[in-house]
């Protein structure tokens, strides 16, 4: 067994706690710590330090050396000199990835089945649980120190807590020694909610420990702070390894980057997707990753078609400025490896979330001014102002947001997405995207680079002009047990007195020496209802809850285009009962059951401050109910009550002078609205029927709309009052705070 230095910390104690020692005993005590400091300074050099980059919605061949244009010399030289696996996989979405990456297990296990939202069953709490260890809580005892940069995204983040947040399961709390990042999963690269230092929510302008010299961008404070931990590490650590995590949030939406970086790619994709996606296919099977019998999936969008093709050219233009940026700052990384003397002897994984994403965010219907003002519009941010918005409705220094087919990407106010078609590009040459567990979601490139660690040729190797690659499948879960396994210590089977979930990986120390994983189990996949088993060579897979079973050869068709479920049904079904035994023994349930199996919640009564999960919010699906609110200091805008989101909910505000209701079901929105009524006091009470809505003002009917209000399914964002914070039911601004006051809300169900 290691021992650690805390178990000779101590002994020595208790050694010296004898008031008098004899003068042998003083020279043989002498040699024993001379001995003990020099076998532990060998041990502390021998092992390796351990880096884990990944970037955040990005495709198999964006970056260089998986088939990309984009540039990226750092990851390609990498790559080169380090070793390319070609069957990596992450678990399709945001939270669950991380949530796997920390720990070794199946998001599931961690907490996290799905978001951030709490679904009232343990594998679905939406916040990493205490059955659990990150990597940072198993290495610290080993004496590895560890730090992050980046995001977080494994805990709920609330803008209207940001004042006094709970941080009982912010970084610091799971084992890391410092942090610089973001709570929370997305926002602004030049204004991100949620910014944090350590415990502390913080500004760009007001953080004493990082003002760099020109424009503050989030992708390059990710990489600066990474830096400084390592340089600060060789001045006042240098005897001991580290653990490093740099989560980088690009290229996740929003396309925001430099201008210097988008001038680079200036007319690169001006041509179009099928260009770009032919060269990656060529690129691609030049470098022996796409073999000649994989059909490729067929191209998605037709350039023809697009009308704003200069501004869908710049959606890609800014994407490929995102990746750029953050290749810069990994080479900075690299270099302060090299200046420190840790070059040789890290481990360093670059790796992605999950695959390109096709969500719609910010493209259509135009939200603010589609040119840039020539001035700032609204009054600046001041510098302790801490932004809580994960779409803020202004820059910091005024601007106001700009978002919709036609807004020009990049700026700071813009929030918008690349799109499907662009994305389709990204996950060359696979099916489906982020969300998703075909290979488009869930393939991820893995280069892995340890000059004193990574073999120069190995039996499993497949030898490249770009570098080795190595095929054997490997997850995320495999982070976890290859940590523990390189740094010469135990995972624990309990933590501060709670037991801990045995680990689900396999380290991937034999793939550093060419030879081939030997996992003895399928690896899994579940999210949303979507789920795969990978077996071999073999892959069964569904989309959806209700799909059937798709079955497909590995080896001959990666890319899910010959489905065999028919010729091979004993395999399927062999496969398909591993799915159920895994699921059922780690507590997955068919995606949204929870919906059926929750209590109905008929009547609630709430005051602003109160708080509600999903399981406790009022539970209005297919549902007819009547929402009343006491409010005064009238006229003020902003949200009275609402509850969901942009796809499922409702929501009582006022804005422009009148009083709004308005129901969301999908793509369906039924509004009713009237003037305000006069007074600072009012009474309001909004009844959704199965054909129409009723708005009153002080027991008098205002207002009366036809239509289909009822909400199709429960919303997964909860009950709130005096605000919308999650997704937007109503077409009203993301800062949508009441400027009145809410005296109290009665929702009730009949």
């Amino acid at each position: 067994m290691l021992l650690r230095p805390s178990d000779f910390r101590i002994r020595f104690h208790c050694w010296f706690s004898f008031p008098v020692l004899p003068k042998d005993m003083s020279r043989i005590l002498f040699c024993i710590l001379t001995l003990v400091s020099f076998s532990l300074s060998s041990l502390a050099d021998e092992r390796p330090n351990i880096i884990l980059i990944m970037s955040d919605d990005m495709g198999y061949s964006d970056i260089g050396c998986y088939g990309g244009e984009i540039e990226t010399p750092n990851l390609d030289a990498m790559a080169k000199d380090g070793l390319r696996f070609t069957q990596f996989y992450n678990t399709g979405r945001c939270c669950p990835t991380r949530a796997s990456l920390l720990t070794g297990l199946y998001a599931h296990q961690a907490g996290i089945g799905h978001m951030m939202g709490d679904y009232g069953l343990p594998a679905y709490k939406g916040d990493l649980n205490r059955s659990c260890v990150t990597i940072a809580e198993a290495l610290k005892p080993a004496g590895y120190r560890t730090y992050m940069s980046g995001k977080w995204h494994v805990t709920p983040y609330r803008g209207d807590k940001a004042g006094n947040p709970d941080t009982s399961n912010w970084p610091l709390q799971r084992g890391f020694d410092r942090f610089f990042g973001t709570i929370h999963g997305a926002g602004s690269f030049f204004d991100p909610n949620g910014l944090t230092r350590d415990n502390q929510h913080i500004t760009p302008e007001n953080d004493p420990d990082y003002q760099p010299e020109g424009t503050w961008y989030y992708t390059d404070a990710i990489s600066d702070n990474a830096v400084k931990y390592i340089k600060d590490h060789a001045k006042q650590n240098s005897g001991e390894p580290f653990f490093q995590y740099v989560a980088y949030t690009a290229a996740h939406w929003p396309m925001h980057a430099l201008p210097e970086d988008i001038a680079k790619y200036e007319g690169k994709f001006d041509g179009g997707y099928s260009p770009a996606r032919q060269a990656r296919i060529n690129r691609l099977k030049a470098m022996k990753l796409l073999p000649d019998q994989w059909e490729v999936v067929p191209q998605v969008g037709n350039w023809d078609d697009v009308k704003l093709k200069e501004w869908e050219a710049a959606c890609m233009e800014v994407y490929a400025a995102m990746v750029d940026n953050m290749d810069q700052g990994i080479g900075r990384i690299m270099q302060a490896l090299k200046d420190t003397g840790e070059y040789d002897n890290t481990l360093v994984m670059y790796f992605q979330d999950n695959g390109g994403c096709a969500e719609t965010f910010g493209r259509g219907k135009l939200v603010g001014p589609l040119e840039r003002p020539e001035k700032p519009t609204l009054p600046p941010m001041g510098k302790d102002e801490l932004q809580t918005e994960m779409i803020p409705p202004q820059s910091r220094d005024g601007y106001p947001l700009r978002r919709g087919d036609g807004v020009m990407p990049g700026p700071p106010e813009t929030e918008i997405g690349y799109g499907r078609n662009w994305a389709n590009v990204s996950n060359t040459p696979f099916r489906e995207y982020k969300h998703w567990v075909h290979e488009g979601g869930i393939a991820t490139p893995l280069v892995a680079h340890w000059p004193k660690g990574i073999s120069s040729q190995g039996e499993d190797f497949r030898e490249t002009g770009e570098g080795p690659l190595y095929d054997s499948p490997a997850h995320l879960i495999d982070l976890m047990a290859t940590a523990i396994d390189l740094a010469k210590t135990e995972y624990p089977k309990e933590f501060n007195g709670k037991p801990i979930t045995a680990v689900e990986g396999i380290s991937l120390s034999p793939a550093f020496g060419g030879k081939a994983l030997d996992r003895g189990k399928p690896i899994f996949f579940e999210h949303e209802g979507n789920r795969a088993v990978r077996d071999g060579k073999w892959k069964l897979v569904a989309k959806g809850v209700k799909s059937d079973w798709e079955l497909y050869d590995m080896e001959q068709d990666r890319t899910e285009m010959n489905n065999l479920v028919d010729q091979k049904p004993e395999i399927a079904a062999k496969m398909a009962e591993q799915y159920e035994t895994w699921a059922k023994a780690r507590g997955i349930v068919p995606f949204g059951s929870w919906k059926k199996e929750q209590k109905k919640v008929k009547h609630v009564s709430a005051k602003p401050g109160d708080t509600f999960s999903g399981n406790s919010s009022p539970s209005v699906a297919k549902s007819v109910f009547t929402v009343s609110a006491q409010v005064s200091e009238l006229p003020a805008d902003g949200v009275i009550a609402s509850q969901g989101g942009s796809n499922m909910g409702w929501a009582l505000y006022v804005l422009d002078g009148k009083i709004h209701f308005c129901t969301r079901s999908g793509k369906s929105l039924t509004s009713a609205s009237a003037e305000l009524p006069k007074g600072a006091n009012q009474d309001f009470e909004a009844t959704v029927q199965r054909k129409k809505i009723v708005l009153k003002a002080n027991g008098k009917k205002i207002a009366t709309v036809d239509g289909s209000p009822l909400i199709g399914s429960h919303p997964q964002d909860p009950f709130m009052v005096g605000i919308d914070e999650g997704g937007l039911v109503g077409n009203y601004p993301q800062k949508n705070d009441f400027g009145g006051r809410v005296k109290s809300v009665e929702v009730v169900v009949k």
